[in-house]
């Protein structure tokens, strides 16, 4: 069968032959993939720069995506850590880590929303005692999985989100998407008195972030919940100490480790039906996987999710 695989950390996958995937054990099953997600956290994974990466290669990218199992049902899964992922022709997965999808759905829809859409659902629901009625603001807002945010941050019943980023042209997007306000990263003393920020950028920026919305918050006694999500401006951010010991500052992460994997799971089906169901705005475009080379360095922050179709 053919794969991308990737031979070199830092190098784009190559697409070529590759070994037949073997399934070991007891609820793993030998499916064929209909359609994968170029993500973020794939790129990492590739260029072996993620927190989880063993090191080993070759490996085969790919985290999740829409398979199709023996039994011919199509099916949402997500992959532990493994060599063999979901940019190939055919993968292995655990039964336990997916979900199965209604006939008719758009695998390539599918895959490209559920991966960012997880980013912000988890944190809400696993790493923040999330009420309705909260105030959150999004740092990094005009990326796929910002935009995602947006909508999930809605959905569960947020009273007010403002919207952060860098690219004012998109601000119109964001409000179209159910942003109550936009801001630039140095307009943020407009959004000190939020209850949540998912952060997607870290470094820098966040630090500075941090000290400005903290200094101009009404009640420095307010609980502040700031989830650390990604890391696009850097891998750490300066964050001075006063910040913690001057307010009721709570800083966490969300991601493997911080939530074990059996709570990913749960959240799935919720998660997936609703990405079925078209509640969330999904900017898509399928890409053939012998082209993953091309492709790899090409669409490195774009707003549409780029999808391998085998």
């Amino acid at each position: 069968m053919h794969a991308a695989v990737v031979t070199s950390f830092g190098a784009a996958p190559h697409y070529s032959e590759h070994p037949e995937p073997v399934a070991q054990g007891p609820d793993e099953v030998v499916v064929e993939v209909l359609a994968a997600g170029l993500h973020p956290r794939v790129r990492s994974q590739a260029a072996g720069s993620h927190y989880s990466s063993t090191g080993e290669l070759p490996l085969v990218p790919g985290i999740d995506g829409v398979v199709r199992d023996p039994k011919g049902r199509i099916r949402y899964t997500v992959l532990d850590d493994t060599v063999m992922g979901t940019m190939a022709e055919r993968t292995v997965i655990d039964l336990r880590r997916s979900v199965v999808l209604p006939d008719g759905i758009d695998p390539v829809q599918v895959a490209a929303a559920v991966n960012p859409v997880m980013s912000s659902w988890v944190a809400l629901r696993r790493r923040v005692a999330f009420g309705r009625r909260k105030r959150v603001l999004i740092l990094g807002a005009t990326g796929n999985a910002g935009r995602m945010a947006i909508q999930v941050a809605k959905r569960f019943g947020a009273a007010q989100v403002i919207a952060a980023g860098r690219d004012t042209a998109r601000f119109g997007e964001l409000r179209a998407l159910g942003a109550d306000q936009t801001c630039t990263f140095d307009e943020l003393s407009r959004a000190a008195d939020v209850d949540v920020v998912i952060d997607y950028v870290w470094g820098e920026p966040t630090a500075r972030a941090m000290v400005d919305m903290l200094t101009a918050r009404a009640d420095r006694s307010a609980p502040l919940t700031w989830i650390e999500i990604g890391s696009i401006a850097g891998p750490t951010a300066p964050i001075p100490s006063a910040a913690l010991r001057s307010t009721r500052l709570k800083i966490v992460g969300s991601g493997i480790g911080s939530v074990p994997g059996r709570d990913f799971v749960k959240e799935l089906p919720k998660l997936a039906a609703a990405v079925v169901r078209g509640g969330f705005d999904v900017r898509a475009r399928a890409v053939p996987l012998a082209e993953v080379e091309q492709v790899w360095a090409a669409t490195a922050g774009m707003s549409e999710r780029v999808v391998l179709v085998p």
